[in-house]
């Protein structure tokens, strides 16, 4: 249990705490105006207070961290493990704490013992470490023994402090409300007494599975993005690629480098149209000969033997010189015309001719054409040997690569595969250890029932469901009603004093159950006025101490049993609205 609260500042309220029920009051003024407010009286800044003295992580945004609060160290005595102890931490040297009258042992900064009943600065990680132990029972010597993800006092301690300004009020399982699903899951299954390194088993899995995920994305998004991440559309790709790159590798052995290639190359193209030039000229030429030779045939002399019938026929009688005449004038005829044959008959042997002579070039450049494409079929340019070389080398890395994708997909197909094949097994092993654990289970579930029909005088049923599932342990809370922000509120209140109590139980307790106001707003008084009673009997019946804090006018008027007055237990302190009325006797952002 907490006895004191205190501090070197002044101003400070200090608070004296006693066993069971304790209610810390906000208190309005009769002269405070409309306008102040006691939510800066002091309540939430308590809950504060006891994590920053318990371990609580000390970052440039604490309030006790500013320059108010910085220069002023604050103490707390509790029970720890039996003994009363004493711890100050200021905000201006938070990463070390003052203790007394605790053995801090097996440290894991290994520094030298200290006597007990002495004052002695050890650093907040051992402080957090001795807590631990102390408290939860967890190892000090050789944490890493429990491994990553397992439980410890600062993912416990918040179950017993919950806090606002971390969305601690939000869901009975979570503390904090960006908590990893494996930290309530462990935590929980640890306070309760079930086996936690199941659920920390299954965040190695998620880890694990996580890992899968992202491997084959930037298998997805890498070098080949078109690729699918599947291992028989691998092993297509792989195939195909082998194929090119051996054919590739053929093409390499086999080629010869021809170092006057592209001198070769353009004499071939040269005899190409030189012989496609003569081929055009030869029909030319040829088609020249079919005229001359037609013109050989229709080359003929006139007849003349029809003229000299027709001057006789007719009575004429030609004198001896104009036969003569006509005689010559026919020879000169026939003269012409033998002329022009032989003319014609010299043309066409001409043009014969260059047509064989044409065919004869052809013949001896298509010869020279045969033998420089022989060569560039054999062989090439020693620029086409590199580009092939070049492209022989891509296509090797892509088979490559290729190849170490398919391996690493099949890797993760398969431990895909057993990851999934795990998880089925983790959720068996956790309904065999729910079956084992019944006892346990059974424990939790009727005092949650019992608790809430309390709170309810049996109108409504409050259930504890525990769940074995293929994501780890459900913890599922409900009471009847319609959904309200009060009945989540008290399904909190129920979940916090069922952990509060079996933890009592089973020695792995703070001592104490703290509950800022937060949690009764919108409560109706009746339930209020039950919950107070519902804490003061189960803290006195299994030791702990049970702290609230309260505004005055929303301390129930009504609802509580005969003989109970909730002023019995109120503390000494109570606190106001006024700038001096504060836990810390001013008031600041």
């Amino acid at each position: 249990m907490i006895h004191r609260i205190y501090s070197n500042l002044e101003s400070f309220r200090e608070l004296r705490l006693a066993p069971g029920l304790n209610v810390l009051v906000a208190d309005k003024r009769e002269e405070s105006t409309d306008r102040q407010t006691r939510n800066g009286a002091g309540k939430t800044s308590l809950v504060e207070l006891i994590h920053f003295l318990l371990g609580e992580k000390s970052d440039k945004n604490s309030i006790f961290r500013s320059e108010k609060l910085a220069p002023w160290w604050f103490g707390l005595d509790f029970d720890l493990s039996g003994t009363k102890v004493s711890v100050k931490r200021s905000g201006s040297t938070s990463a070390k704490v003052e203790v007394a009258d605790v053995d801090i042992r097996n440290r894991p900064s290994q520094a030298p013992l200290v006597p007990e009943n002495i004052e002695q600065k050890i650093s907040n990680q051992d402080w957090i470490a001795a807590l631990g132990e102390k408290v939860f029972s967890l190892p000090v010597d050789k944490p890493e023994d429990w491994g990553q993800f397992g439980p410890t006092f600062r993912s416990l301690f918040p179950y017993f402090v919950r806090r606002k300004n971390t969305g601690g009020f939000t869901s009975h399982e979570l503390h904090f409300s960006q908590q990893p699903r494996w930290n309530h899951q462990v935590s929980i299954s640890y306070l309760l007494g079930l086996d936690w390194s199941l659920p920390q088993r299954f965040q190695y899995l998620r880890e694990q599975e996580n890992t899968i995920k992202a491997l084959k994305n930037s298998i997805r998004h890498g070098s080949i993005p078109s690729l699918k991440p599947s291992a028989a559309s691998l092993r297509s790709q792989v195939a195909s690629a082998e194929f090119k790159a051996r054919n590739l590798k053929q093409q390499l052995d086999s080629f010869n480098v021809v170092p006057e290639y592209k001198e070769i190359e353009l004499e071939a193209t040269k005899l190409t149209h030189q012989m496609n030039r003569k081929g055009n000229e030869n029909t030319a030429d040829l088609q020249l000969l079919e005229q001359l030779n037609n013109s050989i045939d229709v080359e003929r002399a006139p007849e003349t033997s029809d003229l000299g019938s027709l001057y006789k026929e007719v009575g004429i009688v030609l004198p001896d010189l104009v036969t003569q005449h006509y005689r010559n004038v026919t020879e000169f005829h026939r003269v012409v015309i033998e002329n022009r044959k032989a003319h014609l008959r010299s043309e066409i042997e001409r043009v014969q001719q260059r047509v064989t002579q044409r065919d004869k070039d052809k013949t001896i450049m298509g010869e020279r054409k045969a033998q420089l494409m022989e060569i560039l079929r054999s062989g090439g340019a020693l620029e086409q040997y590199t580009l092939l070389q070049k492209e022989y080398s891509h296509q090797q890395a892509l088979m490559e690569t290729l190849k170490q994708q398919l391996v690493l997909t099949e890797k993760l197909e398969s431990e895909q595969t057993n990851a999934g094949i795990e998880r089925m097994q983790l959720k068996e092993r956790l309904r065999q250890d729910f079956h084992e654990q019944e006892t346990v289970l059974n424990e939790a579930i009727v005092l949650f029932e019992e608790l809430s029909e309390t709170l309810y005088e049996r109108e409504r049923t409050g259930t504890l469901t525990i769940g074995a599932t293929e994501n780890g342990p459900s913890f599922e809370v409900k009471i009847d009603a319609q959904r309200s922000d009060g009945i989540n509120k008290m399904q909190i209140f129920c979940f916090d004093m069922t952990l509060a109590v079996i933890a009592s139980r089973r020695d792995r307790s703070t001592g104490f159950l703290v509950h800022d106001s937060h949690l009764f707003d919108g409560v109706d008084e009746r339930q209020v006025a039950k919950a107070l009673q519902i804490g003061k009997v189960q803290a006195e019946a299994c030791g702990f101490q049970y702290i609230v804090t309260m505004n005055s006018d929303d301390l129930p008027r009504d609802g509580f049993d005969a003989g109970f007055d909730i002023r019995k237990y109120m503390l000494p302190v109570t606190l106001d609205d006024t700038p001096r009325g504060g836990l810390f006797g001013f008031r600041f952002n």
